[in-house]
């Protein structure tokens, strides 16, 4: 019997030691985890702050370039709501970009221009887009909206996509309108790719008063249809506790009040909008069905389905011949309703912006 309990005690004291074992790989696992968290947090703010500084050196001789702090709405979920400054508007930079030579004395044009990606930021990927729209005296305010990444953990974790961001846009278009005398809060346009594009949807939903026109191009159009081709990583950046805590599939109706196809009877914004069957990122699906949402609504809009032009999800933001006349058709359509002091009138003054 003694010999039995001598056993018993031994295995105990194995499975024990094991475990304690498994419990420490486990918790040097995590460990690991977070310290490559935040190691790509810190990397982000590095490749960002290099990236500001380009931006200054390519642009700094086309225009003004500030970068400025406001505050959008609260963030819609507080890890502590009970903490000191919980409840408090959330705190992002935009980028403000205004064209040299401009007389002050006059009223100037404003493109908002927020950028795309799940968790991205503004990068000078842009340039040539910029460089196109202050040639043609455009005033641009790009929004680092809530969730954008190179500005740290914390500021990563107030995503709200098709939520709050969208206000953290607005906010960028009345901070130029109150601080720059020179903005036309008559003349205001929306133009964005991607997620961009499904903000500059949903900014015109929300806010139709406010804008005079708006370009969407390869837009996200339908976040439940998304979830459903992309894969669980994918699903993840949505279903994280501190974004919408829920799959599509356990909230259908929070997936649906973010998407531009189910809200597309609040239209009112003269819209143009521009897809690629062969976007691998935005599925030609989500745009057609946004298509066919808004026609069934009767509402007057403008599209174009491109044929699997060379580019894919960034056909139009290329620098070759064809992208170019595609944006020379969305800056000819932006006209019409903005009235910008240089007009391009041909792809010859693209490429004169880009190089004078």
């Amino acid at each position: 019997m003694k010999s039995l309990i001598s056993i018993f005690s031994l295995i105990v004291i194995f499975v024990q030691t094991l475990f304690s074992q498994s419990q420490s790989k486990d918790d040097e696992i995590n460990q690991l985890k977070k310290l490559n968290e935040y190691l790509e947090h810190r990397l982000d703010i590095l490749e960002k702050r290099i990236d500001d500084v380009l931006w200054f050196e390519r642009l700094k001789d086309y225009a003004f370039i500030d970068k400025v702090f406001l505050t959008g709405p609260p963030k819609w979920k507080e890890k502590n709501p009970t903490a000191l400054g919980a409840g408090n508007p959330l705190k992002f930079w935009s980028y403000v970009f205004i064209p040299k030579g401009i007389d002050y004395s006059k009223k100037y044009p404003l493109i908002v221009l927020p950028h795309g990606g799940v968790h991205a930021n503004f990068t000078t990927y842009h340039t040539h887009i910029i460089k196109e729209m202050i040639a043609q005296g455009y005033i641009v305010v790009a929004p680092e909206y809530r969730g954008s990444t190179g500005y740290g953990k914390s500021f990563y974790e107030s995503i709200d996509y098709g939520g709050l961001e969208i206000e953290d846009c607005d906010a960028a278009r009345k901070f130029m309108i109150e601080n720059y005398e020179f903005v036309d809060k008559n003349r205001v346009g929306i133009v964005g790719w991607s997620h961009g594009g499904l903000i500059a949807l949903m900014a015109v939903f929300d806010h139709p008063e406010d804008y005079k026109v708006c370009f969407a191009g390869v837009p996200v159009s339908d976040l439940i249809a998304r979830m459903g081709y992309y894969d669980d990583s994918y699903r993840q950046l949505f279903s994280a506790d501190y974004h919408i805590g829920k799959t599509a599939n356990e909230d259908v109706k929070e997936y649906k009040k973010r998407s531009p196809v189910w809200n597309v009877h609040k239209l009112k914004t003269p819209l143009l909008i521009h897809t690629n069957t062969n976007d691998e990122d935005v599925n030609v699906l989500e745009v057609e069905s946004l298509i066919r949402a808004l026609k069934a609504e009767g509402k007057k809009f403008e599209y174009e389905i491109f044929k699997d032009l060379p580019g894919g999800h960034s056909f139009d933001r290329m620098d070759t011949k064809t992208a170019k006349e595609i944006r020379l058709k969305i800056y000819k359509f932006l006209e019409k309703y903005l009235s910008p002091p240089n007009p391009f009138k041909s792809i010859d003054d693209i490429n004169k912006a880009a190089y004078r």
